[in-house]
């Protein structure tokens, strides 16, 4: 083959469509979390970001995260969520890293996009 990166391409988009497939699958809470991270990261994203650095830091994730927590309580989840906030960051701490995984990956902003 002497041009193997339009059939790269091809596959990373058929990875792509495949993740969102099963993003689409997620449970009915899980999805809401997932709105309220990307409109978050939607404010941050922007070519120098810090979603985009090589090692985000650890601290700048942990205040993402809380943010998220604070707008989901202000939006009147907390019957949904129950007693245990912890939990309820810790999972959506992990929807966040996945969102900036994703974003990093597959955006043409990103300068990690291979």
């Amino acid at each position: 083959m002497a041009y193997p990166l339009p059939m790269y391409y091809q596959q990373e988009d058929s990875v792509t469509r495949d993740l969102e497939y099963l993003q689409e699958m997620y449970p009915v809470q899980a999805r809401k979390f997932q709105k309220m991270i990307a409109e978050t990261l939607d404010h941050i994203d922007y070519e120098g970001s810090m979603i985009y650095d090589e090692y985000p830091d650890k601290w700048q994730i942990y205040r993402l995260t809380q943010m998220i927590v604070d707008k989901i309580r202000k939006s009147g989840e907390e019957e949904a969520v129950g007693e245990d906030w912890n939990k309820t960051g810790e999972f959506v701490q992990i929807l966040l890293c996945y969102e900036i995984y994703r974003r990093r990956h597959c955006n043409n902003k990103g300068i990690l996009k291979f």
